[in-house]
Order: structure tokens, then sequence, then C-alpha cells
């Protein structure tokens, strides 16, 4: 795609008057010859191309052409004069020449030829099918066939980087045709580090999402837009929260505690910030070592690279997109209504509640609303030759399906691009945004039942209680420790988060010589944010201090200075020859103030009245690190058919130890382009075929700064009855700490059949990734609770296949694309082959031990627990154990260790969140002005840990249940598995609370439609589409939960691969419906 747009960009602009044309003189001296003898003749001699109709021109004869020293405008004005053509010199230094006036005869077919943007394509083919008859489109894209054979015909378009088209025009003398762009074309260029490569040329494992799928769904963000669209990434949301981020892993994670997020790579920015979709060109996505292993130690968790729109030389264009979402909560729980509640607690405990409920309270009703998106975008893109813009201003308005939760964000994006001479080119990125963010605090902290967040209070919220007392005070749970209701907590907890951030990339390039070019950037990003948060007197975490207030501020600065040269040379036409090497330093600096505060007059001020409280907290914090780096690329390409890529980065990072501070990541990569072979020749079939080998080391060095050295905190005591200030140490240091180390091997093919209708890439890899970073946990005699350190190592190994088809091409076009990915992840070693054992359960859920294993053999992050095998009858043998039951009615489980009793020995793994394999499919048609497409993605064979259901199907009579309990055991119902109400009952960690999180989703559907050009043009605009597009619309699973997307996460850790596939009151993932409009001005 990025040869196409290069190629409008270069062929779509008249130029005023170029240099060359001016400067370049010529001399011509021929007898007897054509017009099309003068044109060949005036390329050899210059850098000139003549586009033209070659029936137009072939037979006009003339005698002599005898110049010297002229420009090639004094040779055209004179050698077509009186011949009915005129010529027009494009920026490229191609000559275009048409006809002076276009006679139509009366079996003539004329009409114009655009891209799907509404531009008119130049120089685009028009032929009658199975004749020679046709001709090339002008400068306005106008075509006219003459003498067109009677009868039935086709004519077929055609133009470079654009799939070609079939059009039958019937009666009609006047056919409009568009073309679209051709994303899998040959000479695709694709982004990667520090340069781009044509599509053919690659040696490494790349997906590319291009602007079409990307825009496909306006309403969508990046991360939204991706999901399910590339071979080996798998997308979920952190939370279903208006602006809340998602978490992308590449190959499976490659790190244990460390974070497994890919480098993001925008405009050539390492670790820049992702602008929304609308202003984004295409993504590549960097999967393989020979891909990632330029950016050395970021690479290991792959590389995301960003390219955002740029202005194209000619007329300003003005693009307006405007849309609007309506949303609603994609599942609700089938939970008790009052009176079954009031019958279940009573069985439980008989007499906790009077028999009769006071209301019937649907509190799922009470904290889901509809929500809305609104979405603006209004650009500005044009140019000339010598400097191009395109500027993006976007308002994007979301109101969440939760009460209380909001988000609106405010963005700019400006890119400018100068030739300020045919050997020095500028070029500056900008990227501004605020977001503002209301949150509705739905994932629980570690405050336990002070502390319960919304979505859990409502699946747990007695339904037996109204909203509030007759005093109007809001209710609290009756039974159990006294719970907030949702409803109180979404009016009294209130938190606004409001954050700026600019972005900025410059860059110059300077051709030192034809084949060398150097290119240095400089680029900067600044985020700052204010997080406040008040806790009202209404609430009980609020009540028991007299308002509970905080406010948080970060300063995030990111510099980067960085400089390369390249060199490109074909050498003899057969030894093609490319190499880049360059130096960066890149410093952070992160700034935190924190200040809390309880015991207030009044709740009116929130946090904006922070020093008014009676007792205050306040904490600041700054860190800084750095990274340096030298790196570089060579790739070689023989006969076009045998390709060699070498890379290499020597990075040193300040965050690492004085005995690991520098580390080197080199790769190679070998391809054979067989389908250039000569005995590939008469396989017409095979339009394309590449074999490819890679194989390097890339890093991680997500740690935040200072993990290797002692550390030292303040410590507050009384001596003598006089307050002291001391300070002590509070981690030990690790003078070998190093980087996290993946080495991955890759092989792949690329098959490209019937001139690539049909597109194969198949890829097998194999990394394994060593010095695991972890909290190691120290003896307590240490004095230290843990110390990072490197431990064991990790494999991923799997399977991608991506296939793009081109099912019919005529007036009705149908594409497919579908992927697949497998991935199987093990933990190869841990320190002596021991078990590491932790817990991931919710803060108030206390208790019921380890509920997760890391353990050599196995998945990181696999759940552990007891096997749940029903319930026990009456006259069974009861195994004894402390905590477990028994008695008729009782949770039964397994007694893996056949000592007779139940213990820690009897636990196991009990299941696995990573997927067998996930994939994606997407369909698009267009008919005329109609477009049609649908995306389906869908994972299978992972395990969820549901502590929803856990909480709600205990059978404990204290929170509400799902109406399993219905069915619970009783001595008439004997026939369940599941137990009876039991208020002493303790949770258990056990395959009663693992379920299937497999589904089918009809993740993205819309349906365009593009008014007639000739409406359009009446009213002086370029192109009006209008769609209606629908979002998560309908899913099969058999999962019980909200959403088998789960995305629950403790300890606010949304990075790490050992809590995955967990679910306890999280914000919902909401369906949409939207409507939408697209002018080009």
């Amino acid at each position: 795609m990025k040869f196409t747009f290069l190629f409008l960009l270069l062929t779509t602009v008249q130029v005023f008057g170029t240099a060359y044309s001016q400067e370049t003189k010529l001399s011509v001296n021929l007898h007897n010859v054509t017009l099309v003898d003068v044109f060949e003749e005036i390329e050899n001699q210059s850098e000139f191309k003549f586009l033209y109709n070659n029936d137009l021109l072939e037979n006009r004869k003339h005698e002599t052409v005898n110049v010297k020293n002229k420009t090639v405008e004094q040779i055209l004005d004179n050698l077509l004069e009186g011949t009915g053509s005129k010529y027009s010199i494009l920026a490229n230094n191609l000559i275009v020449i048409s006809p002076n006036k276009t006679v139509v005869p009366q079996n003539a077919i004329r009409g114009k030829i655009n891209s799907e943007s509404g531009e008119p394509l130049v120089g685009a083919t028009v032929v009658v099918k199975g004749t020679t008859i046709g001709t090339v489109t002008d400068l306005d894209g106008n075509f006219v066939i003459p003498d067109v054979p009677e009868g039935d015909v086709v004519l077929v378009a055609s133009f470079i980087g654009y799939i070609s088209k079939e059009v039958t025009p019937g009666t009609q003398t006047m056919v409009n045709i568009t073309l679209k762009e051709d994303v899998v074309g040959l000479e695709e260029v694709v982004v990667i580090g520090y340069g781009a490569v044509k599509k053919s040329d690659l040696t490494g494992s790349v997906s590319t999402v291009g602007t079409e799928e990307i825009s496909a769904f306006p309403s969508l963000n990046v991360a939204q837009a991706l999901q399910g669209r590339a071979a080996g990434v798998q997308i979920t949301a952190n939370n279903g929260e208006p602006g809340a981020s998602y978490k992308i892993r590449i190959r499976g994670g490659t790190s244990i505690n460390s974070s497994s997020d890919p480098l993001y790579v925008v405009d050539g920015f390492p670790g820049g910030t992702l602008p929304p979709a609308e202003d984004i060109e295409s993504i590549e996505i960097l999967k393989d070592a020979s891909a990632t292993a330029i950016y050395g130690s970021r690479g290991a968790n792959g590389v995301i690279m960003v390219t955002t729109k740029k202005g194209k030389s000619g007329e300003t264009k003005i693009e307006l997109n405007t849309s609007y979402s309506l949303q609603k909560e994609i599942n609700r729980l089938d939970l008790l209504g009052a009176q079954d509640f009031v019958d279940y607690v009573n069985d439980a405990n008989p007499g906790t509640l009077p028999a009769t409920p006071e209301a019937d309270t649907d509190w799922q009703d009470m904290i889901f609303q509809n929500g809305a998106v609104q979405n603006y975008q209004l650009s500005f893109s044009g140019g000339k030759e010598d400097v191009r813009y395109y500027v993006s201003g976007i308002v994007y308005d979301h109101k969440g399906i939760v009460i209380e939760s909001k988000y609106k964000r405010y963005s700019i994006t400006s890119n400018v691009d100068f030739n300020l001479s045919d050997k020095i080119k500028l070029g500056a990125n900008l990227f501004a945004q605020r977001t503002d963010r209301d949150g509705s605090h739905t994932q629980e902290g570690s405050g336990g039942t002070t502390n319960t967040g919304i979505i859990a209070s409502a699946f747990t919220m007695a339904p037996s209680i109204p909203i509030t007392d007759e005093d109007g005070s809001y209710t609290l749970s009756p039974v159990g420790d006294p719970r907030d209701n949702p409803y109180a907590i979404a009016k009294e907890r209130k938190n606004n988060v409001v954050a700026d951030l600019l972005q900025a990339n410059v860059y110059g390039e300077l051709e030192l010589l034809p084949s060398l070019k150097l290119r240095a950037t400089l680029g900067a990003k600044t985020y700052n944010d204010r997080d406040g948060l008040y806790i009202s007197t209404k609430l009980n975490a609020g009540r028991n201090v007299g308002g509970s207030a905080r406010i948080n501020a970060h300063k995030n600065t990111d510099v980067i200075s960085e400089s390369y040269l390249t060199y490109s040379k074909i050498f003899n036409n057969v030894h093609d020859f490319s190499a880049m090497g360059g130096i960066s330093y890149q410093s952070y600096t992160g700034e935190y103030w924190n200040a809390n505060s309880t015991g207030f007059v009044t709740d009116n001020f929130k946090w904006w009245n922070i020093g008014g409280g009676s007792i205050n907290d306040n904490a600041s914090s700054y860190n800084e690190s750095e990274l340096m780096s030298y790196y570089g690329r060579v790739n070689y390409k023989f006969n076009n058919k045998y390709l060699i890529t070498l890379n290499g980065r020597y990075d040193g990072s300040s965050r690492f130890a004085k005995n690991n501070k520098w580390a080197f990541f080199p790769s190679g990569a070998l391809a054979w382009n067989v389908a250039e072979e000569n005995f590939m020749k008469e396989q017409e079939k095979v339009s394309m075929l590449k074999l490819r080998a890679s194989y390097g080391i890339t890093g991680n060095q997500a740690i935040s700064a200072y993990q290797s050295l002692a550390k030292f905190g303040t410590v507050y005591t009384i001596i003598n009855g006089t307050s002291v200030n001391a300070v002590r140490p509070t981690s030990v240091a690790n003078d070998n700490l190093t980087w996290e180390s993946t080495k991955q091997l890759d092989f792949g093919v690329d098959l490209g059949l019937f001139d690539q209708r049909v597109y194969l890439v198949a890829d097998y890899y194999h990394q394994k990734t060593t010095d695991l970073l972890f909290s190691v946990p120290l003896p307590e005699y240490s004095g230290f609770p843990s110390m990072m350190d490197n431990i064991g190592s990790v494999e991923n190994k799997g399977f991608e296949f991506s296939l793009s088809t081109v099912n019919i091409q005529k007036t009705l076009t149908w594409n497919t694309t579908f992927n697949i990915s497998i991935n199987r992840n093990k933990v190869l070693e841990l320190p002596e082959g021991n078990d590491i054992f932790y817990s991931a359960n919710p803060g108030h859920m206390v208790g019921f031990g380890d509920t997760h294993v890391l353990r050599e053999g196995e998945p990181v992050g696999v759940f552990y627990g007891y096997i749940y095998d029903g319930v026990y009858q009456e006259g069974d043998d009861f195994l004894p154990g402390s905590g477990f039951e028994q008695e008729a009615g009782g949770e039964k489980y397994r007694d893996i260790s056949e000592d007779g009793s139940l213990d820690s020995e009897d636990r196991t793994i009990i299941g696995n969140p990573h997927p067998d394999f996930i994939w994606g499919m997407n369909n698009t048609f267009s008919y005329k002005n109609f477009d049609l497409d649908f995306f389906i993605q869908g994972s299978q064979g992972n395990d969820i840990y549901s502590f929803t259901l856990m909480e709600l199907e205990l059978m404990g009579g204290v929170a509400n249940s799902t109406t399993k309990a219905l069915d619970r055991w009783t001595p008439t119902n004997t026939n369940t598995d599941v137990p009876k109400a039991n208020s002493g009952r303790s949770r258990i960690s056990s395959t009663r609370w693992i379920m299937d999180g497999s589904y089918v989703r009809m993740k993205n559907i819309s349906l365009g439609y593009n008014l007639p050009k000739n409406v359009v043009q009446q009213i002086g605009l370029s192109n009006v589409r209008l769609y209606v597009s629908g979002q998560n619309l309908f899913t099969i699973t058999g999962y019980r939960g909200y959403d088998p997307e789960v995305n629950y996460n403790t300890g606010g850790n949304t990075n790490s691969n050992r809590n995955l596939g967990l679910d306890y009151g999280s914000y919902p993932n909401a369906k949409s419906y939207t409507v939408g409009l697209k002018v080009i001005f």
C-alpha cells in the first residue's frame, strides 16, 4: 500500500514548472519517425517518462526532428503543434499526452476512473475485454474508448497498486469506475524499523493492517481495530470502561513478572503513544527476531509500527467524519429475585431475613444505562511538491454503560513535510491530546467489603432491599458485613482524571550521494495528569473517617535523539545491496505527587479542599532512566531470488546493574524467492512463492528504575517522647541483575496464486526467554521481603496462518481474509526446580489459599486447586480434612493422594488460561455504491477462573446468587451438583470455578453507501458515504459470566502474564450500534 501511496503522490499532481524540466537541455536528431519514436529518444536521454494512448499517436509521421540544447517544453511545443494533442508534466517527471479536445463518436464509451477516496486516477488503463481496444485516463481521470464493438462488452479497468475491475456498461455510454487499492499487491511497501521494504523483499515475519481495515469501523480505537486481524496477536481489554487500555500479546507472553507489552513506534518514535485510528495510515506488526532485533532490548515482545496519515500534493482535501453509537451491556447475569433470595438466605441460616421482602430491586437495572459515543473528525490535507501537510482534529465523547462513567478526548494530529531541494527534506509530526475521564470504580481494591466495586456490588447485593431507607440514606447489605449498595457507590465515590499529552517528532534528511542518505530525528513526549478521588461520608469507607480525599499527579518526559545513514545501490543489475547504521539516545524522567486527607467538614469540595482535612498524608517521588544504543542492518538480494538480512543492536540501559548494563542483540534471516526461478516460469498459477528463515536474540528491559540498587525509605518513631525521622533499608542490591533475553527461530512461507487472488502466509516459530525478571521472596531473617533477580526460562512455540482471497472481482466484489494462531507456552526452568505458588483472588476473598502455580513443564499462570466431585449424599463416606464439609449436601472433593483425607497434597493444576488457538475472519463485499464488511473473531480452549461465580454460587447465604441456587441440594432435591445452602461454607479453589472461556463473536459488521458521483459533484463535494455498523452484536459461548473476554486483574498489574483468565466484577464490554457520515470536500 505504501507503494501505492507514493505512486499517487507523484502522479496525481501537476507540477508548476519543475526545476528539472526547466534546466535539462536535450538534443534530438531523428528522420522519418513517429512521435512514439521521439518520446523514446527523450526517455533515453533524460529522466522523463511518457504516458499516452498508443492508438492516438502511432501512425502520425514527423519527417525530421532536429533540435539542439532545448528544454523538453520547447521540444514538445513544436512537436505537438497541429496534432490535436497536448502534454502535461507531473511531479515525478512523468509526461502525459492527451487530446486537446475529445470528440466522442456515437459508438464510443466514455467515463472516469477514481480511487475510493474520490481522487482521479491518472494513467489508468481501460480496455474492452478480449480485444486490444482501449485507452488511458487523462489528468482528470477521464477516458474515451472509440469504436467499441456492438453487442454486450465488458470493460476492464486497471491501475498500478489497485485491484482490476470488470464493468458491463450495457446500453450506457457513460461509465464511472471506482478502483480499490490492492492491499496484497507484491509492490506493497512495508514499514520496518528505520526504513521500509517491498513486501516481496521481506525476510522477516510482519503483519500489515492497512487504512481500509482500520477505518472500516471508525468508532473503534486502534486496539479494537486490530483485534483478530493479525495472526499471532492476541488482544483483550484491560477493562470495558470508557477510555480503558488494551492488553496486546504477540506470540504469547515472553515474561512471567515483567511487562509483555509490545513496543509501539509511532512515526519513528519508539515508545510513542497511539493516535486515534482515524489518523493512522497503516500498522505493521513485527513478530520475529529478524524484524524486531533492530530494537534490541525492547523487541522481545514484538514491535507495532504505526504510520500516521501524511499530506499529498494537490488541492486541499477537507474530510469530515462523524458518527454516533448507542451502547448496551453484552449480557446480564441471571440472578435471584427478592423472594427466591429471601428463601435461599433463610435456608442457609434460618431466621436471618423477614419471610416477606420489603422490595424487589434489580440492582443491574440500577447501575446499567444506555451508553453513547459521539465522534467528530475534521481533517485538512494537501500541498505542493515542496510542502505537504495533514492536519486533523478529533472530539470523542463516550458515556459508559455504567452510570457516572464518562470519557472525553480532544486531539490534534499535524504532519508537515518539506522538500527544500532534491537533496534536503524536513518534516515534523505533532500529536496533542487531552483526556477527561470520570471513573466508575468497578475494579475492587484491597480494602475488602469497604472498597467493593460497583459491578460486584450489583450482582451480590440483596434484591430484597430498596435503594434508600425511609430517611433517604442509602441502604446497606442486610446479610453479613455491611456493604454499600452499588447505586450509592456510583453516586458518592467520585474519581476524575484529566491528562495532557504532547508528542512531537522532527526529522531532517540529506542526500549525501545518490546512494547515501543521512537522517536525523529529535523527538519528545510529555505526559501530565491529575487524578482526584473523593469518598463521601454517605459511604462506609468515607463515613468512618469523615470523608476521604486523594489527589495524585504525574509528569513524565521522554526525549529521544537518533541519527542514521542508509546506503542502497544495485550492482550489475543483479546485486541489490543496502545498509543502515545509526546511534540513538533516549532518556526518561518521571515525577509523582500524592496527597491524602480525611476528616472533612463537608463533602461539597471533594478533592479540591484537601488541605481542609484533619489528617493528611503526603508523598512524592522522582525517577529517571537512560538508554544508549548503536544499531545497524545489512540487506542483500541476488538476482531478485536470494535475500539475506542481518540486524544488530548494542544497548546500554541505566536500569540494570553495573556488571550488565550493556548487551548485544543480533539477528539474521534468509529468504528464497522460488517463484523467480526459471523452473517456475511455466507455473502460471503461482504468482509468488517465497521461503523464509530467521534467528535472533531480543531483550526485555521492562522494569522500573533502581531495581538493581539497595534502596532506603523513611521511618518515624518516638524516642524519649520525641518524634524522630530516620531512614532504613527497604531492598537489597543485586549487582548482577540483567536483561531478559529471547532467542527466536522462525520458518515461513509466502504463497501467492492466480495473480495474488489467493495469498497465504504461514509461519512456525520457537522462542525461548531466559534470565526472567522476577521478584524473588527472601527469608524472613534477611529483613527484606523480596529482591529483583533473574530466574529461569519460558518457552513459546506455535504456528500462524494468514489467508487472503479475492473471491469475486466484477461489479460485485468479494474479498476474504482469515487468520489463525496456535501458541504453546511453557515454563522451562525455575530456581532449583521448585514450584512458585501464589494467589490472585479479589481483596475480600481471603483465607482460601493459593489459586495459581508456576511449575516447570506447565504454561505460565495455570490455575491450582482441588478437583470438585459434586455433592455428598446420605450414606456416603465423608473424607476428613480441615475446612472441608462432611455432611450430606456438602461439597465433595477428590482425594488425589489416596491417603483417605483431604489436605494440600490433593491440590493439582485445574485449568489453563491460554487458548488452544485464536482466529479471525473478515469478509468485504461491494456492489456498485454499496459495501458490506463483517468480521468474526474467536478463541478456543482457554479456561476462566470465575471469582464472579464463586461469589454467586458458593451457596453461603450471604450474597445474592444466580438461579443455580434454585437447583441447590435439599433432602428432596438430591440429583444435583449444586451444594446445599450453608452459611458456614469456606471458599475453596477448585474446578467448580473453572469455566470454558471459548467463544465465537460477531465482532464488527458495517453496511455503507456512497452517494452517486454525479449527485455529489452537483453539490460541490468529492464523496459522501453513509454507513451503519455494529460491534459485539452476538456471542456464542458457554461461559455464564458477563463476557468471556474477561479482564479482571489484581493489584492493578495489567501487564503480568501470571494473572490471565480471571473474572470478578470488571466493567463489562459493550455492544454498539453506530450510524456515521463521511464527507470529502
